[in-house]
């Protein structure tokens, strides 16, 4: 059993995310990917697929039956941690309390993108992430479609199939490709936060998964995004993705985003603390 009241975050890192934990991590994405998630991909039944909160917000077996794989394996691997999945807080809300408490959390999203998966685009992903009193530690995004897997380690780096990940400065002289919460999830106040992006160099899009948005700018693909919700199963490992890639991440206040909620939004993250300034900035003005 793991104690944490009294382990640092630096305690926990030198003693917990190690090679095994690691790859053990990484075999057991894979694992329920290939088990629950590809073989279903463009297969799916309609009866395999369910409306939770409006005709935008689906779920599929695919979802629920990775969500159990991940949540078994991952709580066998690491003794004492809990598991905060989106389906079983869509079954239990109280069950996204974990977050706040003090116990090592597994964050994790089965299908990121599910709206992508139905419709048989490859633009899904499986998100994971460990967090330690609400500081995520390590996180993989995994694109089975794609044949991608991106980890990162908090002080370590970020990598993509083992290769380092470096954003690097959006581009001189060319607008700022900021990926945008989409218009059917956003509220009126989010839509006119937002609407600060219709500007003179950039060039705002909606957003497509957000794992892959995240890594998008982890490999310097996209510039930003700005977000509008703050469900940390969508955010944890893609904001410590972009951290260790060496970009930046704000709220609309100004200061950085944190998966324990309470945040300013829209959010943003970003290639570099600059870019990541520049947006935050028109989100607020």
């Amino acid at each position: 059993m793991i104690e944490t009241k009294t382990e640092s975050i630096e305690d926990f890192l030198n003693t917990h995310i190690n090679h095994k934990l690691m790859t053990g991590v990484e075999d057991i994405v894979r694992a329920a990917a290939a088990a629950e998630i590809t073989p279903r991909f463009r297969r799916l039944d309609a009866a395999e697929i369910e409306e939770k909160s409006a005709p935008h917000d689906l779920v599929t077996v695919a979802d629920k039956r990775a969500e159990e794989y991940l949540t078994r394996e991952l709580a066998a691997l690491l003794p004492g941690s809990v598991v905060v999945g989106e389906e079983a807080v869509a079954a239990d809300p109280a069950s996204y309390e974990a977050i706040q408490g003090s116990a090592p959390v597994w964050i994790v999203d089965p299908v990121d993108g599910t709206r992508q998966f139905v419709h048989g685009d490859p633009g899904f992903c499986t998100l994971v992430a460990l967090a330690l009193d609400g500081v995520v530690l390590a996180s993989w995004t995994y694109a089975p479609a794609l044949g991608e897997m991106a980890v990162a380690v908090r002080g370590r780096g970020a990598r993509l199939n083992g290769e380092v990940l470096h954003a690097g400065p959006p581009a001189p002289g060319t607008d700022l490709r900021v990926a945008t919460s989409h218009p059917d999830f956003t509220t009126d106040e989010q839509k006119r936060s937002l609407l600060g992006l219709r500007t003179d160099g950039v060039a705002p899009r909606p957003c497509g998964s957000a794992g892959l948005e995240y890594l998008g700018i982890a490999r310097g693909t996209v510039d930003a995004i700005a977000f509008g919700w703050e469900l940390a199963w969508d955010h944890a490992a893609g904001i410590l993705l972009v951290e260790e890639a060496g970009g930046a991440h704000l709220t609309r206040d100004g200061i950085p985003f944190s998966i324990r909620g309470g945040n300013a939004l829209p959010f943003t993250a970003a290639r570099d603390a600059d870019a990541a300034r520049r947006v935050a900035g028109l989100l607020a003005a």
